[in-house]
């Protein structure tokens, strides 16, 4: 009998055991994505760089999150799969304060933040939020969109319209060039903590008039005298013109502004949802509640305030690039009034799109 009520109590410790080493396992790491099969290259680099992270091993876990982020494949892996270790690789370079990295790799992973549930999402903004004063944003739009963009004599992405670039501080040159066109750079100076805007235009090349045979005849034009028989070489400047001017000023500096003050409005919304889900998640010990059905409250209105941000983070950018292309074309609007012949003609285009809007300057000058 004794050895009987023994060996039941040996059951139910065993058992209690057991229960609590599978609910700490699943409570280990509520960020982990789910694995794919045992022998992929993916998920072996996620587990040994998992383990780094959780050890402190900044290098080591860097170095695994990297192989596993450049063996990833949209053939083979989801988007949460690839957000998620993007996001995870620039979390280890924020440690290793290689800020420039760390910046692109979470800016690139929040690109992806709907394939994210809202905690990896928190967790990778603050990342970003961290990032974000130690480097230089430069926000770049190329016309045409297919021309090849080099910064520093290195090239970037895949052709685009427009980009958004992370750069150590410091004095940067940005080149765009296409076969058939004129090239185009920018010199500027890239400030921690602050962003720049460049709008780069590729002109087409110049064809060279054809040199004509020996011994043809060469039929030479004289420019039109004026009364006092000197050429007439500039236009005097019209009082409208004027006018014009000085309102793109005025309207530049008005739509910076505004766009600073929605960014300053997001950034305030930031620091709310951040103490939103920091509250949720200390009342609340379930990670995943908020992907049930019975979520409660507070999630929607964290999702709210979420959309809420990212409108107030977009239309903030928008006007930043909107004012600082309306000076531009104010400020060359000025050297084109001092050169330009009565024949030059400038046509300045809107452009608008769901990612983008600005304007386009086409002609002659």
């Amino acid at each position: 009998m004794r050895f009987v009520a023994l060996s039941w109590l040996g059951c139910l410790a065993l058992g209690a055991t057991a229960g609590f080493a599978s609910s700490a396992s699943a409570e280990e790491d509520i960020y982990s994505m789910p694995e794919r099969s045992e022998g992929s290259a993916v998920s072996g680099n996620v587990r040994r760089g998992r383990r780094a992270r959780d050890a402190g091993r900044w290098v080591e876990a860097r170095a695994a999150y990297a192989a596993a982020f450049e063996a990833t494949d949209p053939a083979s892996s989801t988007e949460r799969e690839r957000a998620e270790i993007a996001g995870e690789l620039g979390l280890c370079e924020l440690a290793l304060k290689q800020y420039r990295d760390a910046a692109e790799h979470l800016a690139w992973s929040l690109e992806q933040r709907d394939a994210l549930p809202l905690q990896l999402q928190l967790r990778f903004e603050a990342g970003q939020r961290k990032a974000a004063p130690h480097v230089g944003t430069l926000y770049l739009s190329v016309d045409p969109p297919d021309a090849e963009v080099l910064v520093d004599g290195k090239p970037v992405s895949a052709p685009a319209r427009t980009y958004r670039l992370f750069l150590e501080p410091g004095q940067h040159m940005v080149r765009a060039r296409l076969a058939g066109h004129e090239e185009a750079f920018a010199s500027f100076d890239a400030q921690a903590g602050k962003p720049t805007t460049i709008s780069l235009q590729v002109p087409r090349a110049v064809t060279q008039a054809a040199v004509p045979p020996k011994n043809a005849a060469t039929v030479t034009w004289e420019p039109k005298r004026s009364a006092r028989g000197a050429q007439a070489s500039s236009v005097a400047p019209s009082p409208t013109a004027s006018k014009l001017r000085i309102a793109g000023a005025v309207l530049a500096g008005a739509t910076m502004a505004a766009g600073g003050g929605f960014l300053t409005w997001s950034a305030y919304t930031e620091d709310e949802l951040h103490d939103r889900a920091t509250a949720l998640r200390n009342a609340d010990r379930e990670a995943d509640r908020c992907s049930r059905p019975n979520a409660p409250r507070a999630c929607s209105e964290l999702r709210d305030l979420q959309e809420q941000r990212d409108l107030l983070e977009q239309v903030g950018w928008v006007s930043l690039a909107t004012g600082g292309a309306v000076g531009a074309l104010t400020l060359v609007s000025l050297f084109v009034s001092r050169t330009s012949s009565p024949g030059d003609g400038v046509r300045v285009v809107p452009t608008a799109s769901g990612q983008h809007a600005g304007l386009i300057m086409v002609g002659a000058w």
